[in-house]
């Protein structure tokens, strides 16, 4: 095989994944796993939660809590995509709530927030609002 035969195939082999990723998920997931906003974790966090699922991924919260505002939120996750877009997501929805409102964020609003997410990646969606409920409590 010469290169341009590898490339060729490289290129095929992406497509087939693009494709098979726009039919099983929705464009905002893709974009929040593909580009994850708030990736990474803050410095001496006033609040920090943790939590494995049962599929095996890991989400870390970090929260900038002042006047009971959520004023910055960052995860990490080693998690599937679905992980990474939820992490994403909730992320950007806690911002600027107040410690209460976040708590009323719930898998179910994230999920539709995300513009759905296959059945089989549901579990996603409650890891990381159970890692928001653990670092808030």
């Amino acid at each position: 095989m010469d290169e341009d035969d590898f490339v060729k195939m490289v290129e095929d082999l992406q497509k087939k994944i693009e494709y098979e990723e726009e039919a099983t998920y929705s464009q905002t997931v893709i974009r929040e796993y593909r580009n994850p906003s708030n990736f990474g974790m803050i410095e001496n966090p006033d609040a920090f939660g943790e939590v494995k699922g049962p599929c095996g991924d890991t989400i870390k919260i970090s929260l900038r809590i002042e006047d009971r505002k959520i004023r910055d939120a960052c995860f990490w996750t080693d998690g599937c995509g679905a992980t990474i877009a939820c992490g994403s997501m909730l992320t950007k929805m806690m911002k600027g709530e107040t410690l209460e409102e976040a708590a009323d964020i719930t898998s179910e609003k994230l999920i539709n927030a995300l513009g759905g997410l296959p059945e089989e990646h549901l579990h996603c969606s409650k890891l990381a609002v159970n890692t928001l409920r653990k670092a808030i409590k």
